[in-house]
């Protein structure tokens, strides 16, 4: 599959503001500083279409890049921040709830996990709360070009024990800088747009 546009095309932050379309979406979990825009920026093959931000925790609205007129990368806000009040976390949850609940269109769940780390419990919570909806999740291990050579395989025994996927989930390593996974992430999605069309 081959990127050639992509635009930002709403960021909200309930139903009534989804963008009214059939296209398949693809939402994008992760905690905050996992690199969710660096993953974005480099599947869409542009600098800064997502805003790398300094400060974890910016995204606070679920944003819809339309890509290609064809299906939609859904950001949704970072979680197990540190600074981001509670009452703010439980509003994020609420949103990202009733976008899983409510939206048919929802296809697959990237789940960002930095891959030089253990999965943390709120990366266990996400997943289980995924499962809950039912909905097939490939988690992407990113920032793999940071570990060397002699750690990956324990890196990659550690989220899979912690995480505990079920059958139909899936694993990618996934590097922003070396584009490594990147195919594997496409793929995924062509396949989907193309058995809705």
């Amino acid at each position: 599959m081959k990127i050639t546009d992509v635009e930002l095309k709403i960021s909200a932050v309930r139903q009534s503001q989804y963008p009214e379309t059939v296209l398949p979406e693809f939402m994008l979990v992760g905690r905050s500083n996992v690199g969710k825009s660096s993953f974005i920026n480099a599947l869409v093959n542009r600098k800064n279409i997502a805003r790398i931000s300094s400060k974890p925790g910016k995204t606070q609205t679920l944003n819809f890049y339309l890509v290609n007129q064809s299906f939609y990368l859904v950001d949704v806000p970072g979680y197990g921040y540190a600074s981001v009040d509670k009452r703010t976390q439980e509003k994020f949850g609420k949103m990202i709830e009733e976008y899983l609940e409510k939206r048919e269109q929802m296809k697959r769940v990237f789940m960002l996990i930095d891959f030089r780390h253990k999965p943390t419990e709120d990366d266990v919570l996400m997943y289980n709360f995924l499962k809950y909806y039912n909905i097939p999740v490939t988690i992407v291990a990113t920032k793999v070009d940071k570990i060397g050579t002699s750690k990956l395989e324990q890196c990659k025994k550690d989220i899979l024990s912690t995480l505990d996927l079920v059958v139909g989930d899936d694993l990618v390593l996934f590097s922003s800088v070396t584009k490594l996974g990147k195919d594997q992430i496409l793929q995924k999605i062509e396949e989907v747009v193309l058995s809705e069309e």
